[in-house]
């Protein structure tokens, strides 16, 4: 039992990679006060375990239903991550103004970079695997996880200072678009099995 919840947790921890996504994070917020930021992420944050619970108990009928596979998912995913990641290259301003806390909420904060792709596709292979008991378990483990270091991105902001933040959200974001083509590449390989 101890061994198989270890196997979902680090699966989904890897899955999620909250430290890969977290200078995409405080990239996104950085114009947002202490307080938004932490209620955002807290909105986010429960909107990633409502959407994880959807693809625990039922991703595999919602695919099945709707004639998705998972590369096509994978596709979809990796579009997401990178408009987000081309919007925030292309236009500096797009983290200013009184709509940033709506408009940066469950797009993208909770999906794609806390329930993208990876992490939904582990979540339901992780049902069939361990159940669904060791899946919940191990999902409201890594969102707690998650929570705390999104919260503490503020620290991290004030650390770096504004111009060495822009740089490094600038790098990140063209990361996060190697990424998001990444998905597409790997999504489309599986769909016409090249």
């Amino acid at each position: 039992m101890e061994n198989q919840f270890f196997k979902a947790f680090i699966s989904l921890f890897v899955a999620i990679d909250a430290l890969g996504a977290l200078p995409f994070l405080v990239g996104l917020t950085k114009k947002l006060s202490e307080e938004d930021r932490k209620n955002l992420i807290y909105r986010a944050t429960g909107s990633a375990l409502m959407i994880g619970l959807i693809f625990i108990f039922g991703g595999r009928a919602i695919f099945n239903f709707l004639g998705i596979t998972e590369s096509d998912f994978r596709v979809a995913g990796g579009l997401l991550l990178l408009v987000f990641a081309i919007r925030d290259l292309l236009d500096s301003s797009s983290h200013q103004g009184a709509a940033a806390p709506t408009r940066v909420g469950i797009v993208p904060i909770a999906v794609p970079l806390m329930m993208g792709p990876a992490a939904l596709t582990t979540l339901m292979v992780g049902t069939e695997q361990y159940g669904f008991t060791i899946t919940v378990l191990s999902l409201m483990i890594n969102l707690a996880i998650v929570w705390v270091m999104f919260a503490r991105a503020g620290w991290i902001v004030n650390k770096l200072g504004e111009d060495v933040s822009d740089a490094v959200t600038k790098i990140f974001s063209l990361l996060i678009a190697a990424i998001g083509v990444m998905l597409i590449r790997s999504g489309l390989i599986e769909m016409f099995n090249l």
